[in-house]
C-alpha cells in the first residue's frame, strides 16, 4: 500500500489559499533576536529577580513566539533597573506590537535617533497607523516619508502615505502614486492604491486606466480582480465584472472570494467602496504576506497586526495570524484568530479547515471531525474537501473517498479532487477505483510532481508498469530533487527493475535527505541485502524499528531481521 502522505500537499494548498495576496519581491526582517531558550523554563517576574534574568526571559519568550510574556518581562526590566529603560522600552515596543496591542505599542514606541534605523522606521510606522486609526492622520503624516524609512519598512511607508493624505484631507497628496525604486511590490500595489483613490476623488477614467494596466497581464492577481470588479459593479457594469471574475475562476475554480464577488454581481448588489481605513489595511496585507512567504514571519506578524488595527474585519489577515501563532505552538491563540472569521465571510471555509486541523494536531480528533462536518453541512466545496482530508487523517479512508463523490460529480474537472479521492481509495484498498482517479488527475495535470510520484510509486510498489512508472518518478525528482520521498520512489523503481547497485546509490541519497523516515530506511536495507552488504542491511532494518514505523513496516522489518530476504526476485514489469 502506498503510504505517501497527502498531509504535506494539503497543508501547502491551504497555505496558498491564505497567501493569495502575496506579491512579487522579498523583504528582509528586523534584526533577529538571540537563540531561544526553552519557553517552558522562563524565570518568574517579580521582586528579587535580576534585571538581566528578566531580560533573558524576555528574549527567550519573544523567540519562542510568546510576545505578550516578552512585553511583561521587559516591563520588569524597566522597573528593576531604570538605567536599562531605553533598551527595555525598545524591546517591549516590538513584543507588544507582535502581541497585537498596537495602541500600547505606539505609546511605547521609542523616538530616539540612537535607535537602529529599521527599529526607528518601524516605530514611525506604528505611530502613524495608530494615528490613522484614531482620526489623527493629519498629525502623523510626517511619519510616513518613504525616503527616510529604512529597509524593510520603506515599502509599507510608501504604500500608506497616500491613504494618510486622504484621511487628512490633502486632495493632492492622496493622488500621488507611491514610489520605491526597484520595489516590484510598491509598483503593483502602489498603482492599485492610486486607482482606488482616483475613484474616491471622482477621477474615474484615470482609475480605470490603472485598473486596466493591472488586469492586462496573463494572470491578474486576486487583489486586482476584486478591486477592479468592485469598481465595475459600482459603475453598473456587472457583465464586465462577471467576465473579469470568470477569467480568474477559470484557473482558480474554488477561489471563494472571487466566487462570492461573482454571485454578488449577478444579483446587482454592488460592493460598497472601501473606507479609507479598509483601503489602508488592504495595502498592508500584501506586504505582510510577502514577508511571510520570504520566511520573515515575525515582521510579517507585526504588519498583520497593523493591518488589523486599521480594519479588524480583514479575515485573510486573521487567518495568517492564526497560521503564525499555530507555528509558534500557541494553539489557543491561533484558534481564537481563526474564529474571528464569521460564517458569512468567503474565507470561512479556510478558517474552519485550519481550526479543525489545529484540533487534529492536538489529538482532539472528535472536535476536529465535528468542526469539519459542521462546515461541510452547507455544501461548500472547500469545506467538503477539508472533511475528506480530516477523515483520511483519521484513517477513515472509504468515507473520505465517498464524501468527495458528489463534489466530483457536480464540479468542473479538477485534478486536485481526483487526486484526493484517488489517494483515499488507494489507502482504503480499493485500487482499481483509485487508479482510475489518479490517471484522470494525471490527464488533467500531467506535470504535477506530487501526482507523478504518487501514481508512479503506487505502480512501483505493486510491481506494475515499471518502465512507465520509472519515467514518471524521474520527472517528479527533476522538479523536486531535495524530496526524500520522491528520490526514494526512484530508488525503489531501480530495485523493482533489478538494478540493485543503482538502487543503493539512489536510496542512500533518499535517506540522507529524510533520515527519519522508516519506509526509506527499510527500502535501503533491502537494497543493501541484494548487493551482499548484509550487515548494513541489518543495521537499516534495526534503525527502522527506532523510527516509530506503522505496524506494517514494523512487522516487515522484524521478519527480515529474523529471516533475511528470499532469493533475488525476477525483475518485474507486470501490467494491471
Amino acid at each position: 500500500m502506498n503510504t505517501r502522505s497527502m498531509a504535506g500537499w494539503r497543508q501547502r494548498t491551504l497555505r496558498r489559499a491564505a497567501l493569495r495576496l502575496v506579491a512579487a519581491g522579498a523583504l528582509a526582517v528586523l534584526a533577529a533576536c538571540a537563540t531561544a531558550a526553552d519557553p517552558t523554563d522562563l524565570p518568574p517576574e517579580g521582586t528579587g529577580s535580576s534585571p538581566y534574568g528578566q531580560f533573558l526571559a524576555a528574549r527567550a519568550a519573544l523567540n519562542a513566539g510568546r510576545p505578550a510574556d516578552a512585553a511583561r518581562y521587559y516591563g520588569a526590566v524597566r522597573n528593576l533597573d531604570p538605567d536599562a529603560a531605553g533598551i527595555a522600552d525598545e524591546r517591549a515596543f516590538i513584543a507588544t506590537l507582535l502581541a497585537g496591542d498596537v495602541t500600547t505599542a505606539a505609546r511605547l514606541a521609542p523616538t530616539s535617533d540612537e535607535m537602529s534605523p529599521p527599529n526607528l522606521s518601524l516605530s514611525r510606522l506604528v505611530r502613524a497607523v495608530e494615528g490613522m486609526s484614531t482620526g489623527r492622520a493629519r498629525q502623523v503624516r510626517d511619519l510616513l516619508i518613504p525616503e527616510s524609512a529604512a529597509f524593510p519598512h520603506r515599502a509599507a511607508t510608501a504604500l500608506l502615505a497616500p491613504w494618510a493624505a486622504a484621511m487628512s484631507g490633502d486632495k493632492e497628496g492622496l493622488l500621488v502614486r507611491p514610489q520605491s525604486p526597484g520595489d516590484r511590490l510598491v509598483d503593483v500595489f502602489g498603482l492599485l492604491a492610486q486607482a482606488r483613490l482616483f475613484e474616491r476623488a471622482g477621477r474615474l477614467d484615470e482609475a480605470e486606466t490603472n485598473f486596466k494596466v493591472l488586469a492586462g497581464g496573463d494572470s491578474p492577481g486576486q487583489a486586482t480582480v476584486l478591486a477592479y470588479g468592485g469598481f465595475l459593479e459600482r459603475r453598473k457594469r456587472a457583465a464586465e465584472a462577471i467576465a473579469l471574475y470568470d477569467r480568474l475562476l477559470a484557473t482558480e475554480p474554488r477561489n471563494t472570494s472571487v466566487k462570492a464577488a461573482r454571485a454578488r454581481a449577478e444579483v446587482g448588489r454592488a460592493e460598497p467602496q472601501p473606507t479609507l481605513r479598509q483601503g489602508a489595511a488592504q495595502t498592508l496585507i500584501p506586504v505582510a504576506a510577502t514577508l511571510i512567504a520570504a520566511g520573515q514571519e515575525q515582521m510579517g506578524l507585526a504588519y498583520l497586526r497593523l493591518a488589523l488595527r486599521l480594519d479588524p474585519d480583514q479575515y485573510a489577515a486573521w487567518i495568517l495570524v492564526g497560521d503564525l501563532l499555530d507555528g509558534d505552538g500557541l494553539a489557543e491563540d491561533a484558534r481564537a484568530a481563526y474564529r474571528r472569521t464569521p460564517s458569512t465571510a468567503p474565507e470561512f471555509a479556510t478558517a474552519q479547515a485550519k481550526l479543525a486541523w489545529s484540533h487534529q494536531k492536538a489529538g482532539d480528533k472528535e472536535t476536529a471531525l465535528r468542526l469539519a462536518r459542521e462546515a461541510a453541512s452547507g455544501g461548500d466545496v472547500d469545506a467538503v474537501i477539508n472533511l475528506s482530508d480530516i477523515l483520511r487523517a483519521n484513517e477513515r479512508f472509504s468515507e473520505s473517498a465517498d464524501v468527495l463523490t458528489p463534489v466530483l460529480a457536480g464540479s468542473p474537472p479538477d485534478w486536485r479532487l481526483s487526486f484526493s479521492r484517488g489517494v483515499s481509495l488507494e489507502r482504503a484498498g480499493r485500487w482499481p477505483e483509485a487508479e482510475k482517479d489518479l490517471k484522470a488527475a494525471l490527464a488533467l495535470n500531467p506535470d504535477e510532481p506530487e501526482l507523478l510520484n504518487y501514481l508512479g510509486y503506487s505502480w512501483i510498489d505493486r510491481n506494475e508498469n515499471l518502465n512507465e512508472a520509472l519515467e514518471m518518478v524521474r520527472r517528479a525528482v527533476s522538479q523536486n530533487p531535495r524530496s526524500g520521498a520522491m528520490v526514494d520512489s526512484l530508488g525503489w523503481a531501480y530495485y523493482r527493475l533489478g538494478d540493485f547497485p543503482q538502487a543503493v546509490t539512489t536510496l542512500e541519497l533518499a535517506v540522507e535527505l529524510e533520515p527519519g523516515d522508516p519506509e526509506l530506511n527499510n527500502h535501503l536495507g533491502d537494497a543493501y541485502w541484494r548487493v551482499g552488504r548484509r550487515d548494513e542491511a541489518g543495521f537499516q532494518w534495526k534503525r527502522v524499528l527506532t523510527l516509530d514505523p506503522d505496524p506494517r513496516i514494523r512487522a516487515d522489518a522484524e521478519r527480515k531481521l529474523a529471516e533475511g530476504l528470499p532469493p533475488t526476485p525476477v525483475p518485474g514489469n507486470r501490467k494491471p
